[in-house]
Formats: structure tokens, sequence, C-alpha cells
């Protein structure tokens, strides 16, 4: 096939879209979209396949599982009311907080009016809905120094190589936060009797993870006690932040690819998390939307510092070297040291 202008590439398809090219991928590995090919091999996208795309891309945005999609797309209606009703949750969730945002604008051009100037920080927290900022003293290898986020984001990612102090950094982010929870990779051996435990004692916790789970599995993921273990600490109420020490221990990459999309999928009521990384799996740079953050803690222990994931920002480089999928870390992980 001879490729013209009416076809477009994967990343022009996905840059048109509003999606990464990995969902693309995606779709095609769920049997949703087939892009063409060209002579060389390599997919194309016509107007057709755009079209698919597109509303593949908007069924995402409702919050709906790639089977659940499917689904749609075959003309069936299982679990639409369901999935229809929690979208409709989320966006009275955001309309809640779109009014307090705007009456916070009304009262700062109020002041405005009465020769009140308002600060840097009041103006750049009129850009998104107010939650908690955080202010701290950095731990060793940093000495004492100041480390500020003006707002918690609904996901922050928190990635640097080994030795970076990433988790020092975690660990202090969970101190300082009122109401802050450290989840460490203890989580791991809690075991399904100590789940099973919890779930007992608080019945909505157990539906609200039951729910979360069927979604994840539709999405691909494999159902396992580490996955149940973290979405049941994600669900439980209290926390106003939970930081999560490599949220990806023990999920496969499927796994971690729809836990991403689910984290995703939250309302923005939810309590924001912390999450410290190192796969790409969980955390796709082009997929990174408005209300997540990324702090990348260099290796040389040079202040942790904010990264924009765009190519040519400051940091995304060196960012982006530090991310892996699973099958590449479990690769360097199994290789001998050498002295």
């Amino acid at each position: 096939m001879s490729v013209s202008t009416a076809y477009l590439s994967a990343s022009e398809a996905a840059a048109r879209l509003g999606v990464s090219a990995k969902a693309l991928r995606l779709y095609e590995r769920r049997a949703l979209l087939e892009p063409l090919r060209t002579a060389a091999g390599w997919r194309a996208y016509g107007p057709d396949q755009m079209i698919r795309a597109g509303e593949i891309a908007g069924l995402r945005s409702l919050g709906l599982s790639l089977a659940e999609v499917g689904r749609v797309l075959g003309g069936e209606a299982i679990g639409l009311g369901t999935a229809l009703g929690a979208h409709e949750a989320a966006m009275a969730a955001r309309r809640r907080e779109l009014d307090a945002l705007i009456a916070r604008i009304r009262e700062v051009r109020a002041g405005l009016a009465a020769g009140r100037i308002p600060t840097p920080r009041e103006l750049a927290g009129l850009a998104r809905p107010a939650r908690p900022g955080l202010s701290l003293e950095l731990p060793w290898p940093w000495n004492g120094e100041r480390f500020e986020l003006s707002a918690m984001r609904s996901l922050t990612w928190i990635v640097g190589s080994l030795g970076s102090g990433k988790t020092r950094l975690a660990m202090r982010m969970a101190e300082a936060a009122r109401g802050g929870v450290f989840l460490g990779l203890d989580r791991l051996s809690e075991g399904e009797a100590a789940v099973q435990a919890r779930f007992a004692a608080d019945p909505e916790l157990e539906a609200a993870v039951g729910a979360a789970l069927a979604w994840l599995v539709d999405e691909g993921a494999s159902a396992s006690e580490a996955l149940t273990g973290l979405i049941a600490a994600i669900e439980a109420k209290g926390p106003d932040l939970l930081v999560i020490d490599m949220v990806e221990e023990g999920l496969n990459e499927a796994s971690q690819e729809a836990l991403a999309a689910w984290l995703r999928r939250r309302g923005p009521d939810r309590a924001p998390l912390a999450l410290m990384t190192r796969s790409s799996s969980m955390l796709d740079l082009a997929a990174v939307g408005p209300d997540e953050a990324i702090i990348h803690c260099p290796a040389n222990h040079s202040l942790p510092m904010l990264v924009e994931p765009a190519p040519g920002t400051p940091g995304y480089e060196a960012l982006r070297l530090c991310l892996a999928t699973p099958d590449v870390r479990a690769r360097v992980a199994m290789r001998p040291h050498v002295a």
C-alpha cells in the first residue's frame, strides 16, 4: 500500500486523537482497532480507522474499560448504566470543584477592585481546584533543604534511580501531610486473610474494591493478592495523602497498565496519591494528564525537581532514562554484578 496524505502514522494519529501511541497499540491488541499496514509494515490510519479510534477514545473518556468499550461497539449495553452512573458522579464532583474555584476567582477580583494585590501563590491556585500543598525539610542526602508543592495533584509520581533518595523523600512527604500514610512494600506480605478481615469489618470497602477489581480485570489486569491489597489501601477512607512505595511491585505488565488507567479515572474529589515508580507501564509519559505531577530525584543527589512530561523540558531526559518496561527491569535485576 502506498500511503497518501489521507493516511496518518501512529504518532500522527495519536496526536490528532489526543491519546498516546501506546494507547493505539493497546486498542489493537484488544482487537478493538485494526490499523492498515504500509508496504514496509508500518501502521497507518486512514479515515475509517480514525473514526473508529475516535469512538474508542470517546468511550474511554466516559470511564469504560476496554472490555466495556468492546461490548458497546458490538451493540451490547451490559454494564453501561453502571459506567455512566460513575461518570455522572465524577462530573458532579468536578462541577463542585469548579464552583468553588469560580467563587475564589470572584473573591480575588473583589479584592483587586478594593485595591488588594493577590500573592503569586494565590494567583497560581486559581488555575485549578485547590488542594492542600506540602512544605517540608528534605532528609539526607539533601541536608534539610526546603521543598514545596503549592498544591497536591490527584496523582504525584516520584521517580529516581536506585540510591537517589526517592524513598526518603516519599516517607517525608507522608510525614509532612496532615493525615498522610506511607504504604511500604510490607503490604505484599499482608496476605489474603488480613485483607478479608478488613472486608469483614468494612462491607462498604469490600464493595468498592470488588467494583474496582471487576473494572481492572475487564481492562486486562490479572487478579492477585498484590492487586487486591493495593486497591483496598487506595479505596480505604481516612488518609488525606497516601504515599505508595513502588506501586508496580507484584503486578505484571498488563496489570500495571490497567492500574494506571484506573488511577486516572478516579474522581477529582478523591484524596490525592503519591506513587513511587520506575516502570514505564505505570508512568507512560505521553499519557500524563493536567492533574498529575512528576517529581524526579536526580542520581547525583541534586534537589528533587518537578518535571514536565514533554521532550526538551528540564529534567525530562534524565527522568525518561529512569523508567523501563517490566521485562527490561527484570532482565537488569537478574544481570550478575561485575566488581
